[in-house]
């Protein structure tokens, strides 16, 4: 050319890898969605660097396409990316079901304010519900930043807080007992914890045999499986109701860790009663099924420390394929 520089057209169909045309960039990211990169790259002779990058770029369509959120209810969680405490916040769109955020450096105030600062002060100002885990970290930054929210205890931490007073009762009782008495107790916390639809039949004989020979066991999980029903009530006068009545059955049974768990629940009424209102009936299993996914596609890219990468990886997991 006469002014001595050389051109290269523009092509539409091309990936940002000029290798490669966009659709086996969008063939390698549909692949990398179920798969690793490394299998990816074996079945497809790339480069593992190359499958990546392609993949990276089928990620940013994705979220191109689906446009600036602007949600109204949003969950927020934690999620651990490495071993040390090292974690990341996880926001999402309760109502469209997708994570729109994910940064932060750890699980402090500061990094969930990132995303009130990301989201803009009108967009904060839409924000009529938040649910999250009884972290104060995360009630504190909502209510600076979206003042006008209503904070929501979410159902499966509140429970998990239950699960782990029952582990307590079992230790306690393990510790004890002694010789033959322990043998029906050791051994046992998944079938105590679990739900009871989930075991099998020989976990049902197991568990029966066990609540039948411990009578402090029997009664702590007896009060663990009925203490769900508080999110099923239509007014908050009723829930208080249930919970006081769960309450006072603690009375003379001597299970402690129960009764660190109704000071915890009593704390944070509010925000667990919250949930007894019509209009913040929303779907709370949501934030625990992202976050197994979450933990699916870490174990997938085991070994892979770009958290540019996790971070597409996340917050593209729920939108449709392209």
């Amino acid at each position: 050319m006469k002014c001595g520089h050389v051109k290269s057209e523009k092509l539409d169909w091309l990936a940002d890898n000029p290798f490669y045309t966009k659709r086996i960039a969008f063939h390698v990211g549909r692949r990398c969605r179920s798969s690793a990169i490394s299998d990816v790259a074996k079945e497809l002779h790339l480069d593992w660097k190359t499958v990546k990058a392609l993949d990276m770029q089928y990620m940013k369509e994705q979220l191109r396409r689906s446009g600036k959120p602007h949600p109204r209810v949003i969950g927020i969680d934690k999620i651990a990316v490495r071993k040390g405490h090292n974690y990341r916040i996880v926001v999402s769109d309760l109502e469209k079901h997708r994570p729109i955020w994910f940064g932060g450096q750890d699980r402090s105030e500061e990094s969930l304010d990132e995303f009130y600062q990301c989201m803009g002060e009108k967009a904060g100002k839409n924000i009529k519900l938040a649910v999250m885990d009884m972290w104060k970290a995360f009630e504190k930054s909502t209510r600076k930043n979206a003042p006008q929210a209503t904070i929501l205890y979410d159902k499966f931490h509140v429970m998990k807080h239950l699960g782990e007073a029952m582990d307590q009762v079992r230790k306690q009782e393990y510790a004890r007992l002694s010789g033959q008495n322990r043998k029906y107790i050791k051994g046992q916390k998944y079938i105590l914890l679990s739900n009871r639809e989930n075991l099998t039949s020989d976990g049902i004989a197991s568990l029966k045999t066990l609540l039948a020979a411990n009578k402090r066991l029997n009664t702590a999980y007896l009060l663990k499986e009925s203490f769900g029903q508080l999110w099923s009530y239509q007014t908050v006068g009723w829930a208080r109701r249930f919970f006081d009545n769960w309450k006072r059955s603690l009375k003379w049974q001597r299970l402690e860790p129960y009764e660190k768990f109704t000071e915890l629940i009593e704390r944070h009424w509010d925000g667990i009663a919250a949930y007894s209102q019509q209009e913040n009936k929303v779907s709370l299993g949501f934030v625990e099924g992202l976050n197994n996914k979450i933990r699916v596609f870490q174990r997938r890219a085991y070994g892979l420390k770009d958290t540019e990468y996790l971070r597409l990886k996340v917050l593209s997991c729920m939108l449709k394929e392209i």
